[in-house]
């Protein structure tokens, strides 16, 4: 039993990844999914996922919620991956599937920082990653809409930034800071000098979407589909195998404004994430209506930007103190 899993695990690892690209899912999706199944079929022993059903999903489940203390997202992340498994990879369509509980999300407020508090931690950032982290803030876009960001996508005339493939595979438009033209076409100039060494050098233009890559074979080496932020080497491309240019990656970012944060004496937790939270409380304090906050945010239901107006709510921002009364 345990030779005959191990023979096709590889195989139906495979049958994920095929799935999983066939639909257009992301590569962080594809990742993500394949993990989850490897780590179900490992914790079941290296039993074939055809052998099991709703006692293993459901125990491996419970796994992670009571013996790893994981998030009710996580939860749901590889309850979603083992649907997936058994409804796209093994098609096996069985009540059982529907009857698989979803962990039920804590509704935590966002950790947002004050004006000041944002200034501060700017003015301790530099370089490239200072200027992704004000763009951050300063359109509210997520960090890898910021990374994947395309050239003809900048409108500098309009000052409009079209966010392409959001969440949920939506485009969108948000604003372009005045403050950020001067440096934003700085880099693009910078990425120019990129873009015309790789098409000196015969380099394969870059990613793009498998639609657009086959109904648009040579858009990758099109100067408007470069990337504003491009790494400065090559790399291999995990699904292609061809070695091309990509965006610069989220690490840096993340470890430049952990650094910044601790330099800047803030003791909250400074994710990029954190700009986008905080482009968004500080419109609604601008007063700003919530729908064009929604709308530059790119939420689907505005009872998911409501969420900020309960972080404007808390202490002295909404409510007078009894004590502050005598």
């Amino acid at each position: 039993m345990d030779q005959h899993a191990a023979s096709s695990k590889p195989r139906l690892l495979d049958g994920v990844r095929d799935a999983v690209r066939v639909r257009g899912y992301s590569l962080r999706t594809e990742q993500s999914y394949v993990d989850w199944v490897r780590r179900y079929i490992l914790f079941h022993g290296k039993r074939h996922p055809a052998e099991m059903g709703a006692v293993e999903v459901t125990a491996f489940l419970t796994h992670l919620a009571v013996d790893r203390s994981v998030s009710p997202s996580t939860q749901n992340q590889a309850r979603a991956a083992l649907l997936f498994l058994y409804r796209q990879v093994l098609e096996v369509e069985l009540p059982w599937l529907d009857e698989v509980v979803a962990a039920k999300d804590r509704k935590r407020l966002p950790v947002v920082l004050t004006q000041r508090e944002v200034g501060s931690l700017l003015q301790h950032l530099s370089g490239l990653q200072g200027l992704i982290a004000a763009l951050l803030y300063g359109t509210g876009m997520r960090v890898l809409e910021a990374l994947r960001l395309r050239i003809k996508d900048v409108d500098f005339a309009r000052r409009e930034i079209t966010v392409r493939q959001g969440k949920g595979g939506k485009d969108r438009v948000t604003v372009l800071p005045e403050n950020l033209m001067l440096p934003l076409q700085k880099q693009v100039q910078r990425a120019r000098v990129l873009h015309d060494d790789d098409r000196a050098a015969d380099v394969p233009g870059v990613y793009l979407p498998d639609a657009l890559a086959v109904k648009y074979p040579n858009a990758g080496k099109q100067w408007g589909w470069f990337w504003v932020f491009p790494s400065p080497k090559l790399a291999t491309d995990s699904r292609s195998g061809i070695t091309r240019r990509h965006h610069v990656l989220a690490d840096s970012l993340q470890k430049a404004m952990r650094v910044a944060a601790l330099r800047a004496d803030i003791a909250k937790p400074c994710s990029p994430h954190i700009l986008r939270h905080s482009f968004a409380t500080h419109l609604l304090m601008a007063g700003y209506d919530i729908r064009t906050v929604q709308e530059l945010l790119g939420h689907e239901d505005v009872s998911t930007t409501m969420i900020y107006t309960h972080v404007l709510n808390r202490g002295g921002k909404g409510v007078q103190s009894p004590l502050d009364a005598l």
